[in-house]
């Protein structure tokens, strides 16, 4: 068995490197794809929190009435 060529080694890394490239692109559009899932998620979160302090501070004035 024979080593391969140095052009067939050249070819086997273009190819590596595509499928990496293609790899990565895809693994970038997961990523901005949950980075706008957080930070929807973030907003949320915030105003879910501010609703429960207006209900919180509603039934403690009415507690203290």
């Amino acid at each position: 068995m024979s080593d391969p060529s140095v052009p067939d080694r050249v070819d086997a890394l273009e190819i590596r490197a595509a499928h990496n490239e293609r790899s990565l692109d895809e693994m970038n559009e997961v990523l901005l794809a949950q980075w706008k899932e957080i930070e929807r998620l973030t907003r949320l979160v915030t105003r879910l929190e501010d609703r429960l302090a207006e209900a919180e501070d509603r039934v403690t004035s009415r507690v203290s009435r």
